[in-house]
């Protein structure tokens, strides 16, 4: 029987106990017996070679068509790839981050645990594992100079922690009426959160109680991000309604029109000009920032609801979810690039390595693997506004950091 993730979410999946394994645990075996045809007559593995042949010829005979993205990234893919093995785990991770400055990662499980790696292309060392919270450990961040993490949880507490000690900073306890969904970590010491019941709270390390709270939606807040300045704050909502707040004035600052699904993730580009919203129903809308009330432009990609996004650089954007694939797009132009990687179960969340080197993603197998997506920066230089995209195809190519090889010529849709 099948397993339906659609409606599985932080939410959910602190209570959860549901087993996600196999039954019979077995794979599947494919019958080529071709005894049942008749003599003369093609199989199918002949129908299939006879197939493949004519698709290398079409191929060759389109080598010299190829443009530039295509065959940066053939170069790419014939180079070793190397990334640090995967971490898995013996409780469902929901969420994870990358320290800004040293590698490290940082993964909050189901428990309310916290598990410190360092990790290498060799291996990944376990440095420390805090028990923090009482129940799921719902966001974690590292605050800006990578010297303190902040957790936060389904039991309303706000915990901040001393990474290379793990001695507790402070904690807010009961710091929310409703569970705590999501936390932003600031400058000089603030940091803002977000709750199941749609309140925001800013709050500073240095003091015991938020200097405000705003209330702007009754469902759960999301996500949230700020630019550089930090003067606005854009909070998604699962009501499906962008909210931005300003900081300064602490007040509303503009609420958008009502969108279908929930908004579950964003992502800033072009030097912070550009926000990307992610939802539930696969679609992504680009605003102005500043212009919150309505998106300038709607992209569709997989029909699956999309849970998180991850900048890698100014123009590309990595994203993630219920189908455990995790996509490229090149936004300026829009243009598919193809797989980054797979998960055999939904993806949780992603994150990005301090140097840029590496992509995370965590999925509901309890594991956490890794990506070497530095071949982004060749292949963004050469994206051509003018070139026409076979969007179908695009999507389900394999990029260098794939584990999965393309049964064809790489990218040869395109041409």
């Amino acid at each position: 029987m099948g397993i339906e993730f659609r409606d599985l979410d932080k939410k959910s999946i602190d209570d959860s106990d549901t087993d996600f394994s196999d039954e019979s645990g077995e794979m599947g075996v494919l019958d080529t017996d071709t005894d049942d045809y008749e003599e003369g007559e093609p199989s199918n593995m002949e129908e299939a070679e006879n197939e493949t042949l004519r698709s290398n010829s079409e191929l060759d005979q389109s080598d010299d068509e190829e443009d530039e993205v295509v065959k940066a990234i053939k170069v790419e893919k014939s180079k070793p790839r190397d990334h640090p093995p995967a971490i898995t785990c013996e409780d469902f991770i929901v969420d994870m981050s990358f320290s800004p400055s040293h590698n490290l990662i940082a993964l909050a499980n189901i428990m309310g645990d916290v598990l410190l790696y360092e990790y290498n292309n060799d291996e990944n060392k376990l440095l420390n594992t805090l028990e923090l919270h009482v129940k799921a450990c719902r966001d974690i961040e590292f605050n800006e100079a990578g010297d303190i993490i902040f957790t936060a949880g389904k039991d309303k507490a706000i915990i901040a922690t001393d990474v290379e000690t793990g001695k507790l900073k402070r904690c807010y306890e009961n710091a929310h009426e409703e569970p705590v969904y999501k936390l932003l970590c600031l400058e000089n010491n603030k940091f803002v959160t977000g709750d199941d019941g749609g309140t925001v709270k800013l709050w500073d390390l240095r003091k015991p109680d938020p200097f405000l709270s705003i209330k702007i939606g009754d469902e759960h807040v999301s996500d949230m991000i700020t630019n550089e300045s930090e003067k606005y704050l854009v909070c998604a909502g699962g009501d499906g309604v962008l909210t931005s707040i300003d900081l300064k004035g602490s007040k509303i600052y503009t609420t958008s029109e009502d969108y279908d699904s929930e908004l579950t993730c964003m992502g800033l580009f072009r030097s912070d000009t550009k926000l990307l919203v992610g939802s539930s129903k696969g679609k992504l809308y680009l605003f102005n920032w500043m212009e919150f009330g309505l998106h300038s432009d709607e992209y569709v990609g997989e029909k699956h609801s999309l849970q998180c996004m991850v900048p890698v650089t100014q123009n590309i954007v990595v994203t993630s979810g219920e189908d455990g694939i995790l996509r490229a797009a090149h936004m300026f132009p829009q243009r598919q690039l193809g797989i980054v990687g797979q998960h055999s179960l939904p993806v949780e969340c992603l994150d990005i390595s301090h140097d840029g080197q590496y992509i995370a993603s965590c999925s509901h197998n309890n594991d956490v693997k890794f990506w070497n997506i530095s071949y982004f920066e060749t292949i963004d230089s050469l994206i051509d506004v003018n070139h026409k995209q076979n969007k179908r195809k695009d999507m389900s190519n394999n990029l260098p950091s794939s584990s999965v090889k393309n049964a064809s010529d790489f990218f040869s849709g395109l041409v």
